[in-house]
């Protein structure tokens, strides 16, 4: 009896752990973007990397094939006064030794810019994260209904959603980041 049950609970759980990558001490949790209006010229992406190592290490780079988007790029948001800036990571993430670094909404993220069309929930697409020291890794970013990364235990990200990089809620200075071809993103106020 106890062998019929465990198989059933074993295939149930494996969809839990699909989702989580490594590469070395690297641990990448995860990846995953908002669904989008159809039009939306623009989204963010989010995950968690814990590095487990005693090397600091560094994401670079994510790189996405044509069909999902135009540009990648790695940015940050931080409240300067009662303005949201987002700009360009210059230099990547870093990920120290030890550290779990959360790419969340309202913070660091990756932003999928001139995006041929929005990203429908349900739809998953393959990425290729570039760290400094762990090199490639292959990743596949689902995505999902706003919310549904709150309801995942293991995600780790902070932030309630509502300054999300991909919808642009409040104001916002993008500057001169070049989001989507007229510089605004796809449901916000945009000062820059």
């Amino acid at each position: 009896m106890t062998r019929t049950l465990l198989i059933p609970l074993a295939l149930l759980a494996a969809p839990a752990f699909a989702h989580d990558y490594a590469a070395g001490e690297l641990r990448i949790d995860h990846p995953h973007a908002f669904a989008t209006p159809p039009t939306a010229p623009v989204a963010g992406g989010y995950m968690t990397i814990e590095n487990g190592g005693a090397e600091n290490d560094r994401l670079v780079a994510v790189e996405v094939g044509s069909a999902v988007a135009g540009m990648v790029q790695l940015h940050e948001m931080a409240m300067e006064g009662d303005v949201m800036r987002m700009r360009e990571r210059e230099g990547g993430v870093p990920v120290p030794a030890g550290e779990t670094v959360a790419l969340a909404p309202g913070g660091l993220h990756v932003m999928f810019m001139r995006l041929p069309e929005g990203f429908a929930e349900g739809r998953e697409f393959p990425a290729t994260l570039l760290f400094e020291r762990a090199g490639e890794v292959e990743v596949v970013f689902v995505v999902e209904r706003r919310g549904a990364a709150r309801d995942h235990v293991d995600h780790g990200a902070q932030g309630n959603g509502t300054s999300d990089a991909a919808e642009g809620a409040g104001t916002m200075d993008h500057d001169g980041a070049g989001h989507g071809t007229d510089g605004a993103h796809a449901a916000g106020d945009s000062d820059g």
